[in-house]
């Protein structure tokens, strides 16, 4: 229903443009469950139906962009998208140029809907207050499909639907005392789940022993995927656009000035066949399957958006505007995931951490506190809970010469931000080993 109305509604713009105007749309939409979960009770539980569409009018290097939100009734929406366009025309005419406007004009249409594997929000949740008897379990399942769309005034149309879940929860023992997990995908898996809320519970009872506190200094650790992903995703905040590193804002200039490396171990793809994301984006442009960012420890290639791809003359790879992943993809290692303590031996399990950022940006130089369950581990058996630590070394050790190995397992972590809609990014990313981390304090 919300593909017919979306390209319904972008013809009817496409048949009131004038003389030499080119229009773009882009649509937004979801179809979510999201239930809130406390003291292992549903505190709160709804659906969320809702639809947008952006426009971008141009004509010659001239343009002008706004978004709205659609009610479903196709007259209203009609009436307030004409509206919407008189008032971008009107606008385009007192704004300057934009040298690096740039869309698609060669037609690529495609139409990908995947089918819905998922069982009723109502049955997962009820597994989650099964799993909660006996615990505090607080959360968040957010679960349904998720549409985009794509329309121009060349006749390229795209469409790209997914369904998936995400369970964002924790157990909470007291104070700041809590275990967090997450699990996510495209299909339910009870047994799955059930691991997981066995892993969490042998935690949470570990998490009752006295916490420790380690004194600064550089431990070997071991980062869960969920660990991990903080670095990651503070890697991709200009780690990998063309436009960080023709400007030298990128955290690897080095890699690129230098010839810098990171460990063997590190391959990073942009993995668009298997995300959740569309394989187009708001430009028109179509998104390769895969693009390899990082491989075996050396650089590879750029994110590259249509500005950017204008700007420095290169070819661009479908890439938005932030040049960020948007389906972030780090190959397994060898460690079976069973045998993670046993090689960590002594040090740190580390399941969380947070607050990342860049104590020094050019040095790729990160600094960020551990968070809810981080045990101290001796001759591979968790010991006790240690007391919140800050971390400050570089990306250069903690993915390169330090990197040990990585976990065989991999896990599909996907963004729970809904602010404004649910988020269709996502990481699939293993456990690292490190030889040594530096802490501060």
């Amino acid at each position: 229903m919300m593909q017919e109305t979306f390209h319904r509604l972008a013809d009817e713009l496409m048949n009131t443009l004038h003389g030499n105007e080119a229009l773009t749309c882009s649509f937004n939409g979801e179809e979510s469950a999201f239930v809130r979960f406390n003291h292992s009770q549903i505190r709160q539980a709804g659906h969320v139906t809702q639809q947008s569409i952006t426009v971008d009018l141009s004509a010659d290097l001239r343009h002008a962009a706004a978004e709205i939100t659609l009610s479903g009734e196709w007259a209203t929406d009609r009436a307030r998208l004409q509206e919407l366009l008189a008032e971008l025309r009107a606008i385009r005419a007192q704004i300057p140029e934009d040298p690096y406007l740039l869309y698609a004009t060669d037609v690529c249409s495609s139409e990908r809907i995947h089918p819905n594997q998922l069982p009723e929000a109502t049955a997962i949740a009820e597994q989650v207050l099964d799993a909660g008897v006996g615990h505090d379990l607080v959360g968040i399942l957010a679960s349904g499909p998720i549409h985009h769309g794509f329309a121009n005034s060349f006749g390229q149309r795209n469409w790209h639907s997914r369904a998936s879940f995400n369970l964002d929860w924790s157990f909470y023992l007291k104070a700041d005392k809590a275990v967090k997990s997450r699990y996510a995908g495209f299909a339910w898996d009870e047994a799955a789940f059930r691991d997981k809320v066995r892993m969490a519970s042998r935690q949470l009872d570990l998490l009752a022993r006295p916490a420790r506190t380690i004194v600064p200094g550089t431990y070997r650790a071991y980062l869960a995927p969920a660990a991990l992903e903080e670095i990651t995703d503070l890697l991709g905040w200009g780690g990998f656009g063309l436009r960080a590193h023709r400007t030298g804002m990128t955290p690897l200039m080095r890699m690129v000035e230098q010839d810098a490396r990171l460990s063997p171990w590190l391959t990073l793809r942009e993995n668009t066949a298997q995300g959740i994301a569309p394989d187009f984006q708001a430009a028109g442009f179509i998104r390769p399957a895969q693009v390899t960012l990082i491989e075996q420890g050396g650089y590879r290639d750029c994110l590259v958006s249509p500005r950017s791809a204008k700007e420095y003359g290169v070819p661009g790879n479908g890439a938005e505007n932030g040049e960020t992943p948007l389906s972030l993809d780090m190959a397994p290692g060898t460690l079976p995931l069973a045998r993670v303590l046993e090689t960590l031996d002594t040090g740190l399990y580390i399941g969380n951490l947070w607050y990342l950022n860049y104590s020094d940006r050019n040095a790729a130089r990160l600094t960020g506190m551990t968070r809810f369950a981080t045990f101290w581990v001796e001759n591979g058996t968790i010991q006790a809970p240690v007391n919140v630590m800050r971390f400050d070394d570089s990306l250069f050790h903690l993915l390169g010469d330090r990197l040990l190995n990585l976990t065989a397992e991999r896990e599909l972590l996907l963004d729970p931000g809904s602010y404004g809609g649910r988020s269709s990014r996502c990481s699939r990313l293993p456990g690292a080993l490190l030889e040594g981390m530096h802490f501060t304090l």
